[in-house]
């Protein structure tokens, strides 16, 4: 097949990638390396930037000139996704794929605009939806009341949404898609890269906690620290937000040391700061316990990435979480901001090694089995092939 890829947000070509990214990334590699043809759209951002990269077999990268070439917020960008999508419709108007799929809810948009009057089936992965962010939030503004009104419209006019988690399918039934386009096709983990064996990065003797994420409020960052002080000896390492070299002048940075302080455990709190996705495997097999404890997150990379490195989870019961951690098998599934049962289940694990170390190989067992690439991209595929056969009857049936 010609896979066209949409991506405005994330650039698969970021060297520091994280979710959305590393997942159109891997799943355009996996998908070339099964013998299509992908090309992904995404925004230029820097005027020096080539326009067309060989990003890996079968696949190539292209940079459209759609507002200023530079970082925008979400906001920003969608003011400029219509001159994105004039350019995709004037590119597949010459070279037409056979199915478009859009990467978050603004290149929704841009898939559309590009796809209209040429017949090309157009699937949509959302990562993330604006409901669960305002929920998330707590709050309301008129960007995101927009972007609501605007994901139900994406939802109902493509031919087919594949959601992320369980979760994120029910919330698409909500929102009236139709339920025969939705379809559950989890993220996933480079198996190879994120496994059991291999380097870690040095430790001390206390019991590793481990959390690598953004800085948001939302992601249980608080709920994290508050659980440390009720382990004794335990260490917690929080990994993500700015470069080291700024986090003494970061807001978040600023916020958490505050909860530290107050909790009594500050000496037992290390922030790193933005790692390269290249040596996260080697920080999460430092780990005893990688946590998980967000608000909302509909699909989890960081997860997965842990269990394919044989570490164990304790993961807030929610969105991606859900799916992907099975409850005392492969980690533990705990309340949302429930710091107090966060530190007795973590205490129960870190005095039961043997518990512990089952956990960590069955968690291996499931990253491996069912969240490879590999599997996501067939199974990615498997809703390719059903939209553009359901397009060529569709369209057959129109000329007879």
């Amino acid at each position: 097949m010609k896979i066209a890829m949409i991506s405005l947000l994330a650039d698969p070509l970021a060297p520091e990638g994280f979710g959305q990214s590393v997942h159109v990334a891997e799943l355009a590699r996996q998908l070339g390396r099964a013998g299509h043809h992908v090309t992904v759209y995404i925004r230029r951002e820097d005027p020096e930037d080539a326009d067309r990269i060989r990003f890996a077999t079968g696949v190539t990268v292209e940079r459209i000139s759609a507002g200023p070439p530079q970082r925008l917020s979400g906001e920003d960008l969608l003011h400029h996704v219509p001159e994105f999508g004039r350019e995709l419709a004037a590119r597949w108007q010459k070279t037409r794929p056979d199915v478009v799929h859009g990467f978050f809810w603004t290149s929704g948009l841009a898939a559309l605009a590009g796809a209209q009057g040429l017949e090309i089936p157009v699937v949509q992965t959302y990562h993330a939806l604006g409901l669960d962010q305002i929920r998330s939030r707590g709050a309301a503004d008129a960007y995101h009341t927009q972007r609501i009104r605007l994901e139900k419209a994406i939802g109902r006019t493509v031919d087919a949404v594949i959601a992320t988690c369980a979760d994120e399918a029910t919330e698409l039934l909500r929102m009236s898609v139709p339920r025969p386009h939705i379809e559950v096709v989890p993220s996933g983990v480079d198996v190879e890269r994120f496994s059991p064996q291999g380097p870690s990065c040095p430790r001390g003797e206390m019991p590793r906690l481990l959390v690598i994420s953004r800085l948001a409020e939302r992601n249980g960052l608080s709920t994290a620290i508050e659980a440390l002080a009720r382990i004794p000896g335990a260490e917690l390492v929080i990994a993500g937000g700015p470069p080291k070299e700024e986090l003494e002048t970061d807001d978040a940075v600023h916020r958490l040391h505050v909860i530290a302080k107050e909790a009594g455990v500050a000496d037992r709190v290390t922030f790193l700061g933005q790692v390269s996705h290249k040596n996260i495997p080697k920080l999460l097999r430092s780990a005893d316990l990688v946590l998980s404890l967000p608000r909302y997150k509909p699909f989890g990379m960081v997860p997965l990435e842990a269990m394919a490195c044989g570490v164990p989870v304790i993961a807030a019961n929610v969105g991606g979480n859900a799916d992907s951690v099975i409850d005392d098998v492969t980690g533990v599934h705990v309340p949302v901001h429930r710091p107090a049962e966060v530190a007795r289940r973590i205490r129960a694990l870190l005095a039961d090694t043997t518990h512990l170390n089952a956990l960590g190989i069955a968690a291996a067992d499931r990253a491996r089995s069912r969240y490879s690439w590999e599997r996501v991209a067939g199974e990615t595929t498997q809703v390719y092939e059903r939209v553009i056969e359901h397009r060529a009857l569709h369209d057959a049936a129109e000329l007879a």
